[in-house]
Order: structure tokens, then sequence, then C-alpha cells
């Protein structure tokens, strides 16, 4: 078999070397992109590698549902995520007052909430 005969899998990168792909961007996404690129001091090609591998990064918790999870692991998750950003001079009565508002949601909304019981009117 001779070489030309040989077939490279697309997706294979030469030996030591990255491999270069092209992708089609709006113009809306490629400005987002330049401005994102620019902010970080950085190249669009950078940008596009950082974001791709930020987004991936992200991308197992994005297919998490609520039913996947206990529901009180869920709530002490987010208990602990809201105690974190509290400010610790905060009375331990409005630190817990603040806690539950933001656990349960104001009550306006109780109506919508899916994990709650609805009641026959």
């Amino acid at each position: 078999m001779s070489k030309s005969d040989k077939s490279v899998p697309s997706h294979a990168a030469r030996a030591g070397r990255d491999a270069v792909s092209s992708v089609k961007l709006s113009q809306e996404l490629t400005a987002e992109i330049d401005a994102w690129a620019e902010a970080h001091q950085t190249t669009r090609s950078e940008a596009i590698r950082l974001l791709v591998e930020f987004g991936l990064a992200a991308a197992p918790r994005a297919h998490r549902t609520a039913g996947d999870r206990d529901p009180r692991a869920i709530e002490a998750l987010a208990v602990s995520q809201i105690v974190a950003l509290l400010d610790p001079q905060l009375p331990a009565d409005e630190r817990e007052r603040r806690i539950r508002r933001l656990v349960e949601g104001p009550p306006e909304f109780s109506a919508e909430r899916i994990d709650l019981p609805k009641h026959e009117k």
C-alpha cells in the first residue's frame, strides 16, 4: 500500500502541531468575540479557543437536571453558595432571613414553582 492510499482521519492533527479549524460565524458573533478578545488582550483565534474551552468545561453541568439530584442536596448547595456571598458582618437573624428569601423565592412566584405541590382552588 502506497503512502497516498493511507487514509488519515480528518480530525487527526499532524504530529507535534495543533489542528487548524475554520468555522463560520455571523458578523454579530464575530464582533462579540472580537470585543471579548480586546477586553482580554488576546487575538481572535486565541479568544475562540479559550471560549470553546470554557464552554466545554461547563458543558457537563449544563446537562444536569434538578431530577438528577436529591432536592435536599440541591438546597444545601444553594445555601452554601449564598452563605459564601453574604456579608459576614450581618447579624445571624438577617443572614437567615436573606438565605430563606433566596432559597424559597418571593411569595409572588410560589404558584410558578414546579418543585412545590399545586393546591386546588
